[in-house]
């Protein structure tokens, strides 16, 4: 399956839209309840709400794999940090909607992951975002770049 998605530029620090193949077939799925704290005074979800809407998906996905990050950053000393997200906004979510939060892991690097991930309302299927974001794993004392262990890939791999 392809997903259109987005990727910033080195060179120019440009969005440009990009198709990737995803890696998983069935997205792992996550719901997430719109509160008053999501929203503007208009009811409409603040643009930075998604990020974290994002950000609880892949922590219950990686939770889903039996990866728990507190477990990694005490038993390992590595943290997962997002290096880079590209995000398009579709339609507006607003208060009250329930909604679905898809992760895909859509590449694997020795020192990263990248997922590609849709926001989308559960009452109508409507897209409303999509986002490719890249976790990087780094050390936890100093945030230097250190290749995911291999037993880490292999809970991975069973994705």
């Amino acid at each position: 399956m392809l997903a259109a998605s987005l990727r910033v530029s080195k060179s120019r620090q440009k969005l440009v839209a990009v198709k990737e193949e995803t890696m998983d077939l069935a997205p792992f799925c996550w719901p997430i309840r719109v509160y008053w704290e999501d929203t503007d005074a208009g009811g409409v979800v603040y643009h930075a709400s998604y990020l974290r809407f994002l950000e609880r998906a892949r922590s219950e996905y990686l939770r889903h794999l039996g990866i728990e990050q507190a477990r990694l950053r005490n038993d390992n000393n590595l943290v997962f940090v997002v290096r880079d997200i590209a995000i398009g906004f579709t339609r507006p979510a607003r208060l009250d909607d329930l909604l679905d939060v898809t992760v895909a892991l859509a590449e694997r690097r020795p020192a990263s992951l990248v997922f590609h991930q849709q926001i989308l309302r559960t009452a109508d299927g409507v897209l409303l975002s999509e986002a490719r974001v890249r976790a990087a794993c780094v050390d936890a004392a100093g945030f230097r770049p250190r290749p995911i262990p291999n037993d880490l890939f292999v809970e991975i791999a069973k994705a």
